[in-house]
C-alpha cells in the first residue's frame, strides 16, 4: 500500500500561476493524498495592512490595498481558467474581503476576531485557486476535491494565536476523512486557519501552515508530511549570511526542534510537536527544485556530528530582574515564570545569579506593559535591547571538553553578554549585539562547519 503523504506548500510555491502548476505536478508525482497551503506570496502581510489601515487609515488607503489583492487573484484565476464555479468562490471571497474591512474602518476598531477572519481570506483564496491548477495537472475534477481545515482543525478561541485540540481534531479527521487511504481522492485545504468550539475562525499564528500540516498528518495517521518551500531542504546555517552554508541530508527531530525555536527560517517552531508525537517523518524540499535531496526529519539520524548548524535570532531583548529577596529564597523563580505564564509569553534563555534573574525575548515584548507591571512587582527590571542569539545546534553538546574554548577563540573580539548552556545537548547559545550577530555566525560556521570540508 503506498505511503499516505501530506503535502504543504508555502506562500512562495503559490506565488502565481506557473508557481501553482508547477507545484501541482510536485504534488501529484509525490502521491499526496492532502495538500495543505498557504495564502498566495505577500498576501497575509497585505491583509493585515488592510486591517491596520482600516482602524488607522482612510478608504481611500484601503482601497487600494483592496485592489492589488484583487487584482493579483484575478490574474491568478484567469491564467489558471477556473471554472465558473471556482471564480464566483473566489469573488465572494474578495467581497467578503472588502466587506469585513469596511466594518473595521466604520467602526475604527480590529477585535482579534475579526483579524482572524479577515486573515483567513489568504488561504481560502489560494487553495481555490490551488484546487483548480491540480485538477488541470490531474485532468479531474472529481478526483481532486477542496477542503475546508476548519472541519478539521479545532483550536481554542485565543485569536492570533489559537491552541489546537489534538483529541478533537484526530476525532474530526476520523469523521470527514474516514477512508482517506482507499479513495482515489487528492484533497486540498488551508494551513493557518482554524476554528473554535463555537464555529469561530481562528489563526494558528504567523508561520502556522507548517503547523497544520503536521498536525493533520498526526490527526490522519499519515506516514510522512513534506514541507515544500523555496529552498532545498535545511542548510547549516542561513546561506544569505554564509554563502558555504551546506545541505543537511538528515536531521533528528531534536536538532531541527532546537533550530527551529532558535532562528531557522525554514520550519515554525511548533511544526515538528505533532510530528515527533506520531513519529511521522518530515521532508522539506524546494517545489523549484522538486529533484534536489532535501532534508529529512527523523527520530534519529545515523550521523551525531558535534555541530550540525547554527541559527540567529534577531531583534533580540533582555529581560534582567533583580531583588535582595530573592537570596535564599524559595518560590521566586516560580512567581517570575508565573507572570511570563499569565500574560503568554515564552522565554527562549534564561540565567540566573544570587540575586537576578535575565531571559531573552523578542524585542516586542520587551514592551509588554502588563508583563513589566507584574514583574516589578517582583523586584527592578532592566531592559537591553538590539540583540541576538546566537546559537549551534548539535549533539553532545553539554559533554564535549573544549567545546567553549573553540567557540570563545572563534568569537575573539565580539563580546557575549549572556550565556545558556546545560540544559539541552543539543544547543548552547549566547547574547550578542544584534549588529553583531551576522559575524558570529560567520565565524562560528567556519570554525566547524567550513574547516571540516
Amino acid at each position: 500500500m503506498d505511503q499516505l503523504i501530506v503535502a504543504k506548500f508555502g506562500g512562495t510555491s503559490m506565488a502565481d500561476a506557473t508557481a501553482m502548476l508547477r507545484s501541482a505536478r510536485v504534488s501529484k508525482d509525490h502521491k499526496a493524498k492532502i495538500v495543505v497551503v498557504s495564502a498566495t506570496s505577500g498576501t497575509t502581510n497585505q491583509l493585515l495592512e488592510l486591517a491596520n489601515k482600516a482602524v488607522k487609515g482612510t478608504w481611500e488607503e484601503c482601497e487600494k490595498i483592496i485592489s492589488a489583492i484583487e487584482a493579483k487573484h484575478h490574474l491568478i484565476a484567469s491564467d489558471l481558467k477556473v471554472s465558473p464555479q471556482q471564480q464566483e468562490v473566489v469573488n465572494q471571497l474578495l467581497k467578503e474581503m472588502s466587506t469585513l474591512a469596511q466594518g473595521v474602518n466604520l467602526l475604527r476598531e480590529c477585535s482579534p476576531r475579526a483579524k482572524d477572519q479577515i486573515q483567513s481570506i489568504g488561504e481560502r483564496l489560494s487553495s481555490v485557486l490551488f484546487t483548480s491548477a491540480v485538477q488541470k495537472v490531474f485532468e479531474s475534477e472529481e478526483n481532486v476535491k477542496w477542503l475546508d481545515v476548519r472541519t478539521l482543525m479545532n483550536t481554542d478561541s485565543q485569536h492570533g494565536r489559537a491552541v489546537p485540540n489534538i483529541t478533537k481534531i484526530s476525532n474530526k479527521c476520523k469523521k470527514v476523512l474516514p477512508n482517506l487511504r482507499s479513495e482515489d481522492i487528492v484533497y486540498i485545504t488551508q494551513g493557518f486557519i482554524g476554528k473554535d468550539d463555537l464555529g469561530i475562525t481562528t489563526t494558528l499564528g504567523r508561520g502556522g501552515s507548517d503547523y497544520s500540516a503536521t498536525l493533520i498528518g498526526e490527526g490522519v495517521g499519515a506516514d510522512l508530511v513534506q514541507i515544500w518551500t523555496d529552498v532545498a531542504g535545511i542548510a547549516t546555517t542561513d546561506p544569505r549570511i554564509c554563502p558555504k552554508a551546506q545541505p543537511i541530508d538528515v536531521i533528528s527531530f531534536k536538532e531541527a526542534a532546537e533550530l527551529a525555536v532558535f532562528g531557522a527560517k525554514v520550519l515554525h517552531p511548533t511544526t515538528l510537536s505533532p510530528a515527533l508525537r506520531a513519529n511521522i517523518a518530515v521532508f522539506v524540499g524546494s517545489s523549484y527544485e522538486a529533484e534536489a535531496k532535501g532534508t529529512w526529519i527523523k527520530k534519529s539520524s545515523d550521523a551525531t556530528p558535534l555541530v550540525r548548524a547554527m541559527a540567529i535570532k534577531r531583534d533580540q531583548a533582555m529581560l534582567t530582574i533583580t531583588t535582595p529577596k530573592m537570596m535564599n529564597a524559595y518560590g521566586f523563580l516560580a512567581n517570575i515564570f508565573n507572570a511570563f505564564a499569565q500574560n503568554k509569553v515564552s522565554v527562549d534563555a534564561i540565567t540566573t545569579s544570587e540575586i537576578a534573574v535575565s531571559m531573552t525575548v523578542d524585542a516586542d515584548t520587551a514592551h509588554n506593559k502588563e508583563l513589566l507591571h507584574d514583574l516589578r512587582k517582583l523586584g527592578d527590571v532592566a531592559i537591553e535591547e538590539k540583540l541576538a542569539l546566537v546559537s549551534l545546534i548539535g549533539n553532545n553538546i553539554n559533554h564535549t571538553p573544549g567545546l567553549g574554548s573553540r567557540i570563545f577563540k572563534s568569537l575573539d573580539n565580539i563580546n557575549v553578554r549572556m550565556i545558556c548552556q546545560g540544559a539541552s545537548k543539543h544547543n548552547f547559545c549566547f547574547l550578542v549585539n544584534d549588529p553583531e550577530g551576522p559575524d558570529a555566525v560567520k565565524r562560528l560556521h567556519y570554525e566547524f562547519i567550513e574547516s571540516q570540508l
